[in-house]
C-alpha cells in the first residue's frame, strides 16, 4: 500500500510539474507578444530600434529571473538605453545605409562582378544586423555599448557563429511576417527578441 501511495503521489507530482512548465513557457510566450509590440512602438524613431530591442531584451530576462517587470520598467531601460546607446544607434544604422548603397550600385550592373558583389553586401548587411541584435541582447545598464558590441562581434562571427545563425533565422520570420501581414511584425519582434535572450543565455550556460 505504501508502495502504491508513493508511485502515486510521483506521479502527480511529475504531472503538476509538467503542468507548471507549460505555463511557465505560455507564460514567456505571451511575454514575448506583448513585448514585440512595445519595442515596435519604442522603435518608430528609428533610431532608437537597438536601444528599444536592448530594453525588450532585458525586460524578457528580467521575467524569466522571476523578477517584478512592468512597462514601467521598459520605459526605464528604454531611457537609460537611449542616453547611453544612440551615437552607436547612429553608426549602426549608417553601416546598414552604407551596405544598402553598396547593395543598389552592385545591382545596377555598373560594376564588373555584380552577382559577388551583391553577395558580400547581403551577407555583410546580415552581419551587420545580427551583430547589432547581438549587442542590443547583451547591453546592460551602466555598460558601454562599444565594449558590449566588441565582445558581440567576438562571440558572433567566432564561439558562438551558431547563435548568430538562429538569429539570422529569426529574422527571416520577421521579414515573412512583414510581407505577409505588417501587423504580425510586432509578434514577430517579440519572438525575436526571445531567440536573442535565449542566444546569449545558452552563451554563458
Amino acid at each position: 500500500m505504501d508502495v502504491r501511495e508513493a508511485s502515486a503521489r510521483s506521479r502527480t507530482g511529475r504531472a503538476a510539474a509538467r503542468r507548471d512548465s507549460r505555463m511557465f513557457l505560455f507564460s514567456v510566450f505571451a511575454e514575448s507578444l506583448l513585448t514585440g509590440v512595445w519595442v515596435v512602438l519604442a522603435a518608430l524613431p528609428v533610431v532608437t530600434l537597438l536601444p528599444a530591442f536592448a530594453a525588450g531584451c532585458a525586460h524578457l530576462r528580467r521575467h524569466l529571473d522571476g523578477e517584478r517587470s512592468t512597462w514601467r520598467d521598459f520605459l526605464s531601460g528604454l531611457r537609460e538605453a537611449v542616453r547611453s546607446g544612440w551615437r552607436f544607434s547612429l553608426l549602426w544604422w549608417a553601416a546598414l545605409a552604407l551596405l544598402a548603397f553598396d547593395l543598389r550600385v552592385a545591382r545596377s550592373g555598373a560594376l564588373p562582378g555584380g552577382p559577388a558583389l551583391i553577395a558580400v553586401s547581403v551577407a555583410g548587411t546580415l552581419a551587420v544586423i545580427v551583430l547589432g541584435l547581438r549587442t542590443a541582447a547583451r547591453w546592460r545598464p551602466g555598460l558601454g555599448w562599444p565594449a558590449v558590441a566588441r565582445a558581440a562581434v567576438r562571440r558572433g562571427l567566432g564561439a558562438d557563429l551558431g547563435g548568430s545563425l538562429l538569429l539570422v533565422g529569426g529574422l527571416a520570420v520577421v521579414t515573412v511576417a512583414a510581407w505577409q501581414l505588417l501587423p504580425l511584425v510586432a509578434p514577430a519582434v517579440g519572438a525575436l527578441a526571445a531567440c536573442a535572450v535565449a542566444v546569449e543565455r545558452r552563451v554563458r550556460a
